[in-house]
């Protein structure tokens, strides 16, 4: 009896998925299409302008130096004044349990170049393991004996993460005769001559805020996945800020290796921890008050790219959900303000972050990973060529050019990032609808040279034992989805979208089984 259902089961599911089909999957897949088309082109002509623009300012020279006024600093001409004619400078290095690189950040900033009476490096050690939290006493003990002016400072707790340590540390006594502030994170080691070519641009231009240098990767090359990253990075630095800081004199401040002025910083309210970019939303803060920024793509600080997947993937997910909830903190904040023009509000709210924060987390994931194959399923429903192929492919072009010296890895990269995209997509509307993890915050953990040092027998064993906590299982979900519509394309499609998907649903399932960055053994 059971048997005799199974057919008559078998054309109901059948009957119900054509009912449901016609009128309500094919109208909802077109409208996604034809939406995620829309977001496309609007990204392209995003890409394509600040192309143009970066092809414009090498074409004219144009770099900061020749835009706003800079002289290197002098002692003055009275010999009695000294080194008085130099701005007291605050070096901050908020740490938080940074075994792996303490000494090189805090070795960096008291090696800067500067008079030693008009300069304190403050370091802010929120660590909870004790052990880390004295060898990083002890080492600020060593330079002060050296005669460096070095404070060790700590907090109870660790409310407001890097923006409370941030606050709490302007808050010091000292910090009153303090003109400017340098922030560099733990795994940063800026050149001697940092300050010596960032601060003559805040000296002698007083409409300008910040000044942001460029991050120079010591690591690039340890994983394929690193090097995705550097793609990425070079990107944002080499185009992103170095279109905002010459045309609107705005970008969103990297959170280090840059130098504020205080004055600035407390105009614009200070740090405040509302979000996970507490960096980008001082930047927006003080722009709104009228302040100018300037990006130098020559002043370069080395520092270290996450190389293991888990660091990453919270790296990701704060950078994705902290802009996306700041978006929905600020948007009409920013559209009522009145200190600014038009042209730079709608460069803030458009491009900078519903662009850029996001309609291109959203699209890359829902469009190349969502909708595409569900049209290999539904073939009622066309993407066309120019949609799927030609924009993909300009936009993809468009983001490697930064990285002359990794174009030949740009399919890897483009798989990569769409792998990328599914948290990057996911932390964003937890950002926009602020979900309970919209403030979460897990630092990214930094290695220095600890890879180097260990044994490949080890790391093989750790490999063998540690398989099954590595396994993912949203990209391993998107893998199967992926695969499916592959080999439906293969069997019943009309096209060559197989291609795509297959390799995708690859490029999925290695990350879903955690097989892709470093492995360190404990």
């Amino acid at each position: 009896m059971a048997a005799a259902l199974l057919p008559g089961t078998r054309i109901t599911f059948s009957g119900a998925w054509q009912q449901v089909r016609g009128p309500v999957i094919v109208p909802l897949l077109r409208a996604s299409v034809l939406l995620c088309v829309a977001m496309s082109a609007m990204l392209l002509a995003e890409k394509v302008y600040m192309a143009v623009v970066v092809l414009a300012l090498r074409l004219l020279g144009r770099r900061p130096e020749l835009q706003y006024r800079w002289e290197p600093m002098r002692d003055g001409d009275d010999p009695e004044l000294g080194s008085a004619a130099y701005p007291m400078v605050l070096v901050q290095i908020p740490m938080y349990n940074e075994r792996e690189v303490y000494q090189l950040s805090i070795g960096a900033a008291c090696g800067l170049s500067w008079p030693s009476d008009r300069i304190i490096v403050q370091v802010l050690d929120d660590s909870t393991d004790p052990v880390v939290k004295e060898l990083v006493q002890v080492e600020c003990q060593r330079w002060a004996r050296k005669g460096v002016n070095i404070k060790y400072e700590t907090r109870n707790n660790r409310r407001g993460y890097k923006a409370g340590a941030l606050k709490e540390a302007m808050k010091h006594g000292y910090v009153k005769d303090c003109d400017l502030v340098a922030i560099f994170d733990a795994d940063f080691q800026p050149e001697p001559d940092f300050l010596s070519r960032s601060v003559p641009f805040l000296v002698h231009n007083p409409d300008i805020a910040l000044v942001q240098a460029r991050w120079k990767f010591v690591n690039a090359d340890e994983c394929l996945m690193t090097r995705m990253q550097e793609m990425s990075l070079d990107y944002h630095f080499k185009v992103e800020q170095e279109v905002g800081s010459s045309t609107y004199a705005f970008f969103g401040f990297n959170g280090t290796a840059g130098v504020w002025r205080i004055s600035a910083l407390n105009e614009a309210g200070g740090w405040k921890d509302r979000t996970t970019v507490e960096d980008m939303d001082l930047a927006v803060r003080a722009s709104l008050k009228g302040w100018k920024f300037v990006y130098l793509g020559d002043l370069k600080v080395k520092n270290e790219l996450p190389s293991t997947f888990k660091a990453f993937r919270y790296q990701q997910h704060r950078w994705s959900c902290g802009p996306a909830n700041l978006f929905r903190k600020m948007v009409m904040e920013i559209i009522r303000n009145k200190k600014v023009t038009l042209w730079k509000k709608i460069h803030v709210v458009y491009n900078f972050f519903f662009l850029r924060k996001v309609v291109a987390h959203i699209v890359t994931f829902v469009f190349y990973c969502l909708v595409i194959p569900a049209t290999v399923l539904v073939p009622e429903v066309e993407v066309p060529k120019w949609g799927c192929v030609y924009i993909p492919a300009i936009i993809t072009l468009l983001s490697v050019v930064g990285t002359p010296r990794s174009v030949h890895l740009v399919i890897f990269w483009a798989l990569f990032e769409n792998v990328m995209s599914l948290h990057r997509a996911k932390a964003t509307f937890i950002g926009l609808l602020e979900a309970h993890t919209v403030n979460e915050w897990v630092v990214t953990e930094k290695l220095g040279d600890t890879v180097k040092t260990k044994m490949p027998s080890k790391a093989l064993k750790k490999l063998r034992i540690g398989i099954g906590e590595r396994l993912h299982l949203w990209e391993l979900g998107v893998a199967a989805y992926l695969f499916i519509c592959g080999c439906y394309s293969i069997s019943f499609g009309n096209n060559h979208y197989f291609i795509f998907l297959l390799m995708q649903s690859i490029a999925f399932f290695i990350v879903g089984v955690g097989y892709v960055g470093t492995f360190v053994t404990q």
